[in-house]
């Protein structure tokens, strides 16, 4: 039987929900830094859509602060997940950068993602999960 959670329209299934705990306890297990919701999704807007970003632009996007967005960054930046790069033609202006340790942290973990389905009862070390990080 499968069961659904309904918010508005969209309905997600009780699997994609195990999959996506499943992802996120191996990832907890993994040793990695724990990323908050606000980091990942930074992370994740710049890594998957089209730049240039600024903080102004992601703040907009993520429909928060740009201190937030900034403090975030400082985070992602010392892990050395995404960077700062001055505008040469401005230099008032800041775009924020991929970095190849991003890039390797998120093929891991979408590795992780593609993994979780169908091996729920299987440790995140028989799953194969890695998360790589520096």
């Amino acid at each position: 039987m499968t069961y659904f959670l309904i918010r508005g329209a969209a309905a997600v299934s009780e699997q994609t929900l195990k999959g996506w705990m499943h992802t996120l306890i191996g990832y907890v297990r993994s040793g990695q830094p724990d990323l908050t919701n606000r980091q990942m999704a930074l992370l994740l807007a710049v890594y998957l859509t089209p730049g240039p970003h600024t903080v102004r632009g992601l703040a907009t996007m993520l429909g928060v602060s740009k201190p937030v967005i900034t403090r975030a960054l400082n985070t992602l930046g010392a892990l050395g997940y995404l960077r700062r790069v001055r505008d040469e033609s401005d230099r008032r202006n800041v775009f924020v950068a991929k970095t190849s340790t991003g890039q390797d942290f998120l093929e891991g973990f979408n590795r992780n993602l593609e993994q979780s389905g169908g091996s729920e009862r299987r440790s995140p070390r028989e799953n194969g999960f890695i998360l790589q990080h520096g």
